[in-house]
């Protein structure tokens, strides 16, 4: 037997309330000792049993706090992750990792020299239908992947501009905030790309920050070539396919967006029945060349997975799923994208300067 992990959580907006508070205290072995929320008391009504710091240096004064999350805006997540791993805290990071390749490096170099874990929350390696997709990809019954299709599609007409995500300051951007989650995704799947082609832009009238875009990434998988496009719009009132696979015996076409978002913001737990599973209606399609159609039930989602893996990784039982070093490419390719559209030209991707 151990004692649980002692968690302490920076921040109580979407991220900290929904993503990462709300699975920490469902995960065995890990103990939320700690919620930083600078003003307000919603943590501590949530919460009333955990901690409530008002700053980042209360919450290090408990020195049993042993793991750091990191749910804040992303233009705060390099210097608030540097703070921690100088306190000798293991630290997670929710996505985007940092906004530059180069703090990421940073970030890496400090956690190895001090023999910490950093991580960064791509919790959507966790969603049921990403699990099944890696399921379909790996059976083999598409024969080989020829191009894979990804999007993350929302609807919201008018800018929110009191937000700081849309209100034109660093970090913010659809990019920023859906491109890692797409990316990390075609990475997982096909490795490192050759090219890569964006689009980067602005859809929709008096947004002061990229609301829309799309990148298109050429593999080698096995000598044979590959592609991937990932795209994101919030002028989506028509959401495209959330996958498309083409092989050479066969298509794979998912619609829909894993439900756990939804289902925690509607006040249900990981005790709830039902919580990460989708209704039959959401499953995806295989058509095979021989004419076979048949639907593919998918997995439960459960993004406990990702701290479940985090505490065996502290405790010596398990490899971390999540390598920093796979969060640096996720930024260096956002940043290649920035740079690909404002060229309007293909990139060779280098990925030397990783750390």
């Amino acid at each position: 037997m151990y004692d649980p992990i002692r968690v302490g959580v920076v921040g109580f907006g979407l991220a900290g309330r929904i993503f990462h508070t709300a699975v920490i205290e469902a995960t065995p072995g890990l103990d939320l000792a700690c919620v930083v929320e600078r003003s307000g008391d919603d943590a501590a009504r949530s919460y009333p049993h955990v901690k409530l710091a008002r700053s980042v240096e209360e919450m290090l004064g408990d020195v049993g706090i042993q793991l750091v999350v990191i749910a804040t805006p992303s233009y705060s997540h390099f210097e608030l992750a540097r703070q921690c791993l100088r306190e000798q805290r293991h630290v997670v990071v929710d996505k985007p990792f940092t906004l530059r390749s180069e703090e990421a490096a940073e970030l890496i170099r400090m956690a190895g020299e001090r023999k910490l874990l950093l991580s960064v929350y791509q919790n959507r390696r966790w969603d049921g239908g990403s699990q099944t997709l890696r399921q379909v990809v790996s059976s083999g019954e598409l024969g080989r992947i020829v191009s894979f299709e990804s999007h993350f599609d929302r609807f919201r007409s008018e800018p929110r501009r009191d937000v700081w995500r849309e209100s034109g300051g660093p970090g913010g951007g659809a990019l920023y905030d859906l491109g890692p989650h797409l990316i990390d995704e075609a990475l997982t799947l096909f490795g490192t790309p050759e090219t890569i082609t964006a689009s980067v832009r602005v859809e929709r009238e008096d947004a002061v920050v990229d609301d829309a875009w799309d990148i298109f990434l050429e593999f080698k998988v096995n000598y044979s070539p590959v592609t991937a496009l990932l795209r994101s719009t919030l002028t989506a009132c028509t959401s495209g396919p959330r996958y498309v696979v083409h092989g050479t015996r066969g298509s794979y076409t998912k619609w829909g967006i894993d439900p756990q978002e939804d289902q925690l913001k509607s006040g249900m737990t990981y005790a709830s029945p039902g919580i990460g599973e989708e209704p039959e209606s959401a499953w995806g399609e295989l058509r095979v060349c021989d004419g076979t159609v048949r639907r593919v039930p998918t997995v439960r989602g459960d993004y406990r997975g990702y701290y479940a893996n985090i505490r065996d990784t502290l405790l010596g039982k398990a490899e971390l799923a999540v390598k920093p070093e796979q969060a640096w490419r996720t930024v260096r390719l956002i940043e290649l994208a920035r740079e690909s559209s404002s060229q309007g030209r293909r990139l060779r991707v280098d990925f030397s300067r990783q750390p």
